[in-house]
């Protein structure tokens, strides 16, 4: 019996993540691992509200960076997606999307020291190739059906405000919404690198075994995303933004325009052209050493444990995703069943995966085995969500099984394409996440680039960086491949 292609293909990665696993890390480096654990439970089950004041503040200064962060990203992704027919610009467009906002937030914090202006570039510049290439894509979908009855000599403008833009506003305005969401983890991730956001609070008090507080600050980080939907409103989008840039402009200055330059004419200049110009002799081939042996020593091996980690989670977040998506399935739970499910998979997508890594280091220390969890866990509820509301898009045969062969036989068989789908289309974004993860001691090409910054080698660590993209942007090329050679296909307002 021949297998399908969905099934092959499943089956080749499934391969390649157990083959990953016989070279991964996966030590348990910690003494008393149960220990800790039963630490943080208690302090879970115990959360400190006392320091009230200072837990809104970080609250207040995670939501000013996210909507002002990601306004500029849509406003500069909404222009680009209107020139993205432009080869130039979907090259411009991936690249920056390819480099992780921590990534991105270590960069300008040497050019402007960590002010706001550093959180909302960081926020800004990957956000608006991540919205130009996603707003494009549900302008090339729109309905064109409009544009058939516009007159002959009608405005490029006017085309487009008035055959074009109303039949795709709701779509871009639901991504938009869900970007937002995506932006306040982004934002509370930023406090780790010194930005006074929500991760700023949460790696002091985890440093100092304050298990109580890091359980108060994320019991209010969970309200604050439930809620969104109670007091998040487009018609007072510009209003939120308006407050968020009131209270962040207290702290914003003018930069300091010689260091932005320094940064730009020493600071990341590679070392062999520190000694001379291009014209002299040997510098050219000391270039060149300098680039293969950092590339050797730094940039190789960390490629390959960025890759190892990313294929073992990619495969977690697959199984994770099929054991967790009838959690919420009209098919196969109640409303209280449902209820929980809901609840459950909430909390683990919305507490970023750089946060749980952090939590499992603490149990585990510095091996792949608490990013490989920690990843899998954050994606596998993300995609067990949408995929679980899919289910119920499905109408149910009148003679339809119950239990396990309503899920194997009936189910999964209609949902399994729109499964690996997501799961493909996730896999870049797994890959960025396990890039960065090396910040907390893991030894991907996060681990390297902080190292280099922490040295003061910018040179290193720009070099690192850019081989960091050019990863990125191989695996999302062959995601697309893959998904195109599958006829695989994903709805704008699900990525």
């Amino acid at each position: 019996m021949t297998r399908s292609p969905t099934v092959n293909t499943s089956l080749a990665f499934v391969g390649v993540a157990l083959l990953c696993l016989l070279v991964a890390d996966l030590e348990v480096a910690t003494l008393h691992p149960w220990a800790e654990l039963w630490r943080m439970v208690t302090g879970a089950v115990t959360p400190n509200f006392l320091g009230l004041y200072r837990l809104l503040e970080a609250m207040l200064q995670t939501v000013a960076f996210a909507f002002v962060g990601v306004a500029l990203g849509g406003a500069l992704g909404f222009g680009l997606a209107l020139l993205f027919h432009y080869r130039i610009v979907r090259l411009g467009c991936a690249f920056v999307r390819a480099i992780h906002e921590l990534f991105w937030a270590l960069i300008f914090i040497q050019m402007f020291g960590p002010a706001p202006l550093t959180g909302l570039l960081a926020l800004a510049l990957p956000y608006a190739g991540i919205f130009a290439k996603v707003y494009s894509e549900i302008l090339e979908e729109a309905d064109q059906a409009p544009l058939q009855a516009v007159p002959e000599g009608t405005g490029t403008v006017s085309l487009f405000l008035f055959a074009r833009l109303p039949d795709s506003w709701p779509a871009i305005k639901n991504y938009t919404a869900y970007r937002f969401e995506c932006g306040l983890r982004s934002s509370a991730v930023l406090g780790f690198v010194g930005l006074p956001t929500l991760g700023f609070y949460l790696e002091s008090s985890f440093s100092q075994g304050l298990y109580s507080e890091v359980a108060a600050l994320l019991l209010l980080f969970y309200l604050l995303v439930a809620s969104l939907r109670l007091w998040v409103r487009p018609r007072l989008a510009w209003l939120y933004v308006a407050a968020s840039l009131v209270l962040l402009w207290q702290d914003i200055y003018a930069p300091s325009w010689a260091n932005v330059a320094r940064f730009f004419t020493q600071d990341i200049v590679p070392g062999p052209l520190h000694d001379g110009s291009l014209a002299a002799a040997g510098t050219w081939s000391g270039l060149w050493e300098w680039m293969s042996t950092l590339a050797v020593e730094q940039a190789l091996p960390g490629a390959f444990n960025t890759v190892v980690l990313t294929q073992i989670a990619l495969v977690g977040t697959g199984i994770l995703t099929l054991a967790w998506f009838p959690l919420i399935s009209r098919k196969f739970f109640g409303p209280v069943g449902r209820l929980a499910g809901h609840l459950f998979l909430v909390v683990t997508r919305t507490t970023p995966e750089y946060i749980l890594t952090f939590v499992f280091l603490s149990l585990w220390g510095p091996s792949m085995l608490p990013a490989i969890v920690a990843l899998a866990l954050h994606n596998g509820a993300i995609i067990g969500h949408l995929v679980g509301r899919h289910t119920d898009n499905i109408p149910s045969r009148p003679d339809a099984p119950r239990g396990l062969n309503l899920y194997g036989y009936e189910v999964l068989p209609r949902v399994y394409g729109q499964f690996l789908a997501f799961l493909f289309y996730r896999w870049e974004v797994i890959m960025r996440e396990t890039a960065i993860l090396g910040i907390l001691g893991i030894h991907t090409l996060g681990f390297y680039i902080d190292s280099a910054f922490a040295d003061i080698r910018f040179d290193r660590a720009l070099f690192l960086i850019l081989f960091t993209a050019v990863l990125n942007i191989g695996v999302d090329a062959i995601s697309r491949t893959i998904r195109g050679r599958l006829k695989l296909t994903i709805s704008p307002d699900m990525k």
